[in-house]
């Protein structure tokens, strides 16, 4: 039981990262970050780099790849709203 749960665990922190892609393609394609909220993915981006080190930390390797897979992710997202917002 406990093996289903890290496997499905892990499959979520993927799910997590993958969630950003969306968004960064969208602001990518249309250069404009207009109604995409700066402050909040800065906010996601700080509390993905405590996740990651909270999980380097207590040795949760699983934690910690799958918050700095999302770190990247949602860091291109706030990278792209910054080069676009007008």
């Amino acid at each position: 039981m406990e093996y289903i749960i890290e496997v499905v665990f892990g499959f979520g922190m993927f799910i997590n990262a993958v969630l950003f892609i969306p968004q960064a393609v969208k602001i990518y394609k249309t250069k404009n970050a207009d109604g995409v909220s700066l402050a909040t993915f800065v906010g996601f981006c700080v509390i993905q780099l405590f996740t990651v080190l909270h999980g380097y930390i207590h040795q949760d390797y699983v934690l910690m790849f799958g918050y700095a897979l999302s770190f990247v992710f949602c860091a291109t997202v706030t990278f792209l709203i910054f080069l676009y917002r007008k």
